[in-house]
């Protein structure tokens, strides 16, 4: 039986210190994943959101109404970013995310609360997330009882001691009852494209590398896009195999309510999935092994899945994780999903989400393009 040797042993060691020196991007990988989850779990993670934007409809210009307002918007939780003229302009906004809450205070407010006759508050919350609405919608009770005790004064101050002078009325619109499953398993949708597309594809053309059938892929007559082409339209159909899974799951498992057009889904999924390819693809054209394709993709998938809304609400993260959030497809496909299934959004509604994806889906494509006719040479 061998002895062991301590020389033997730091021979060893000394090689794989070598070798990891050399594996430059595997070592950069292994400092800076840890890096990276400290960074967006300590900094960019946030369950209590606040400032959340807020569009008003009031009927009623009164000191009681103007100190409501305002109080909603000291209580940190609502920013009131738009007033607005007419119920359907609020219907839109709700519809197309671009804001939270929308608050609608009737024209005869005033002349109610005066009689003591409790006039009607009524807040509807975009309750696709409840996690981004749940805090803002339990505090308002107190924000509206709080906010016009200092008005009820003189011939108004017994309203104080009743329970409360307002009726709040709260429409959680999209899913009143809270269901979680509601908006997490729409998202999954789009979290297991993007782990599984960008992988797959991340390991095709390294994949040729390393098993030795790279030269004879280069020495086809091929171009660089038809080559990228061939490899990225087999994984679209893998990718809308999975999707149809999801769906039916979401369905007949979940009860998740579908509102809006699969075919209108089924199109913005070629732009998801080519984009998750075409990152995929300039991976592959990066990594050196099947190893490092991987690691990349890891490297990719994490702020996907932390920054995008999926797991904590978007508008709770600061500006900075917001912004790179918007950079990232799974951010503009989650509010894509989400409206379609449950708001039952058309075109014009998810538009400003698909222009985003195109523009990222052109830019990764070039880069990727570019990286590969670097490969030929």
């Amino acid at each position: 039986m061998v002895q062991f040797s301590v020389a033997r042993f730091v021979a060893v060691m000394v090689k794989e210190f070598i070798q990891m020196r050399r594996d430059r991007l595997t070592f950069a990988m292994m400092v800076g994943v840890p890096i990276l989850q400290l960074i967006l779990f300590g900094f960019a993670i946030n369950s209590d959101p606040k400032h959340l934007p807020t569009a008003v409809l009031s009927a009623d210009n009164s000191p009681f109404s103007r100190t409501l307002v305002a109080a909603m918007a000291n209580s940190g939780y609502f920013d009131v970013t738009r007033a607005v003229a007419g119920e359907a302009e609020l219907g839109r906004l709700l519809a197309e995310g671009t804001v939270q809450f929308a608050v609608t205070i009737p024209a005869e407010f005033s002349r109610d609360l005066q009689r003591g006759a409790r006039p009607v508050l009524l807040v509807e919350a975009d309750a696709t997330d409840p996690a981004a609405t749940s805090n803002a919608l339990a505090a308002l009770t107190t924000i509206a009882r709080q906010a016009l005790d200092p008005e009820l004064k003189g011939p108004l101050l017994a309203l104080r001691s009743a329970p409360d002078p307002v009726e709040l009325r709260v429409h959680r619109r999209y899913n009143p009852e809270g269901i979680t499953q509601y908006n997490v398993v729409p998202g999954l949708m789009g979290v297991v494209l993007t782990m599984t597309m960008v992988m797959m594809t991340a390991l095709a053309v390294t994949r040729e590398r390393e098993r030795g059938t790279m030269e004879n892929l280069l020495a086809m007559p091929v171009r660089p896009f038809e080559v990228m082409l061939g490899k990225i339209v087999p994984f679209i159909l893998v990718g809308y195999i999975q999707v149809v899974i999801i769906v039916l799951a979401a369905r007949a498992l979940f009860g998740v309510p579908i509102m809006g057009s699969l075919a209108l889904l089924s199109a913005v999924l070629v732009l998801f999935i080519a984009a998750n390819l075409a990152v995929g693809f300039t991976f592959s054209t990066v990594a050196k092994n099947q190893l490092q394709a991987m690691q990349m993709s890891f490297f990719f998938f994490l702020p996907s899945m932390l920054l995008s809304g999926f797991m904590f609400p978007f508008r709770g993260m600061p500006g900075w994780a917001q912004a790179v959030g918007e950079v990232l497809p799974l951010t503009h496909f989650l509010r894509i999903v989400r409206g379609i299934l449950l708001k039952g959004n058309g075109a014009a509604e998810i538009a400003s989400e698909v222009v985003p994806l195109l523009i990222f889906l052109v830019v990764v494509t070039i880069v990727a393009l570019k990286r590969y006719r670097q490969t030929l040479d």
